[in-house]
């Protein structure tokens, strides 16, 4: 493939914050280039649409997107200089990686080393969105299923970058995302989504079996907040972005008011959400502001309102 041409404005001047994100049309990256154009950051935004949207473009003359997958190598980028790179371009679903294997290599395996060698050869700060499925039952997790394997593999292997090339890089762990924006439909859904679209069509909401698994969901705008303080103030390792407070998937499904039913067990999840101390909230203050309960409150509100 041709590598996208950047505009000039974007090569010069050499002045004032310059960032990259990867996964840029997607549900958190596109929230973040919001935050990053509000203050005044210049963003080039690679994405492969695989999930991101065209309509989660944020009009401003300060980003420019680019249709690329980071498997087919970056050097491209190389002349705009970034001071950052926020990486969340890679395939995200644990389930579904069974069956997308070779597409999981290539996002989070091919996909992200080019990014680490971007950052490596471009001396850019890396930020990295790892998973915190690959966190529980004493790091065994992480071989539940090919997504979170990968994912762990990457995390060592950004450390060594740290070690062998002295790459400056901060990790950042999700979990559980959900918030305005988010996958409703298709195998790319995620659980917040599925159950509204469930409740808006009529359906029973699929409670996956048994029900008492226990997950932390966290607002998307509380992670791009967790994110954006991590780049400014973190280094290293263990910036977990997480309430702290679980909730089994059948309390969620109530907080509906909503018929639910139990669906088969589903390979390569974890039972627990894991609750670990965060650098995020030692060290940087972080916190979560927005909970669960309020979101799907405010959810069913709006749904009186219009109805």
């Amino acid at each position: 493939m041709t590598p996208p041409k950047i505009a000039s404005e974007f090569l010069t001047p050499k002045t004032g914050a310059r960032a990259i994100v990867t996964g840029g049309a997607g549900f958190i990256g596109s929230r973040l280039i919001e935050a990053l154009v509000a203050r005044g950051t210049k963003v080039i935004s690679i994405d492969n649409y695989s999930t991101g949207t065209t309509d989660r473009h944020v009009d401003s003359p300060n980003v420019s997107y680019h249709t690329w997958d980071t498997a087919d190598g970056l050097e491209w980028l190389l002349p705009f200089e970034p001071n950052i790179v926020y990486h969340l371009g890679e395939y995200a679903r644990i389930v579904t990686s069974f069956e997308d294997v070779r597409q999981v290599h290539r996002s989070n395996s091919a996909g992200s080393f080019n990014v680490f060698e971007f950052c490596r050869e471009s001396k850019a700060k890396l930020v990295y969105s790892a998973t915190s499925s690959a966190l529980g039952n004493e790091g065994k997790d992480e071989n539940l299923n090919p997504y979170a394997w990968m994912k762990s593999k990457n995390v060592e292997l950004i450390k060594n970058y740290g070690e062998w090339y002295g790459m400056e890089h901060a990790i950042a762990y999700f979990f559980n995302v959900y918030g305005p924006g988010q996958i409703t439909q298709g195998k790319y859904a995620a659980v917040i989504g599925i159950f509204q679209q469930c409740v808006l069509e009529g359906r029973p909401i699929p409670v996956v079996s048994p029900g008492v698994q226990s997950r932390d969901f966290t607002h998307v705008d509380d992670i791009v907040a967790g994110l954006l303080l991590v780049a400014d103030q973190g280094s290293g390792d263990g910036y977990l972005l997480g309430t702290n407070q679980c909730h089994t998937m059948i309390e969620v499904a109530e907080m509906f008011d909503h018929p639910y039913e139990l669906v088969p067990e589903r390979p390569g999840e974890r039972f627990t959400s894991t609750v670990l101390p965060s650098r995020a909230r030692t060290e940087l203050g972080w916190t979560a502001e927005k909970s669960l309960a309020d979101y799907i409150g405010a959810w069913k509100a709006g749904l009186e309102v219009t109805a």
